[in-house]
């Protein structure tokens, strides 16, 4: 008895679902190699671009999984049986694994931001002793000295009167405040900025892993084959 043209092209239709899913699962495997061996161990934040970029690329086991599972029973072998048993666990332990991958990212996003903070207020920290240096300096200089740093300002192009020591020192003293403020607006901005970027993959990432988890696991539960 010949087979309906329908049901044939529906057939033909799920074991080319089921070829295309295997090749979504090996581009998954090549490519969590290829992150593996490429891991920035020496870059502070190795560990978050490590999990984004498996986070960014869960869509292709995903759909590897989907398409291999499509069909149920149909046409299957007892030998691709027993292999759809072990990529249905396997969609369980992946699963797990990307919901354990939510922690690290909070954790070492607040590591990594910490650890920068520290760096910034270091450097500024130095930067505000050498202003610091120079206020003491010039508070113990003699109008004679006074006059030779105008005259080293008037070469700088800063407009200043030699003849006036009091009003150099002055003048100085001002310049000292606003770079001292100047310094400490632009730390500020830059552990904030950096901080806004880190927190943003970090959320982004977290989403991401726990959406992959929750989908990985209604595949192992909804198959028959963890069964």
């Amino acid at each position: 008895m010949s087979i309906p043209s329908g049901e044939a092209s529906e057939n033909l239709t799920a074991y080319r679902f089921r070829w295309i899913g295997y090749g979504f699962l090996v581009f998954a495997l090549v490519d969590a190699i290829h992150i593996l061996l490429t891991m920035p161990t020496e870059q502070p934040t190795w560990l978050l671009q490590t999990i984004g970029q498996f986070v960014e690329r869960a869509v292709v086991p995903l759909l590897g999984f989907t398409l291999i599972f499509f069909g149920e029973y149909y046409g299957r072998k007892n030998g691709e049986k027993i292999g759809l048993r072990i990529l249905s666990w396997l969609c369980m332990v992946l699963a797990i694994l990307f919901l354990l991958m939510v922690p690290p990212i909070i954790l070492q996003t607040v590591s990594v931001n910490s650890q920068a903070q520290q760096v910034v207020d270091k450097q500024v920290e130095q930067q505000l002793a050498q202003l610091k240096q120079l206020e003491d300096q010039l508070a113990r200089s003699k109008p004679e000295e006074l006059k030779q740093l105008a005259a080293q300002l008037q070469g700088l192009g800063v407009q200043v009167d030699p003849s006036k020591p009091d009003a150099v020192k002055a003048q100085v003293q001002e310049r000292i405040k606003v770079v001292r403020s100047q310094l400490q607006q632009q730390a500020q901005g830059a552990t904030s900025g950096q901080a806004s970027g880190l927190w943003k993959n970090a959320i982004k990432w977290s989403f991401g892993a726990l959406i992959t988890s929750v989908l990985l696991f209604y595949l192992w539960r909804s198959s028959r084959w963890a069964r």
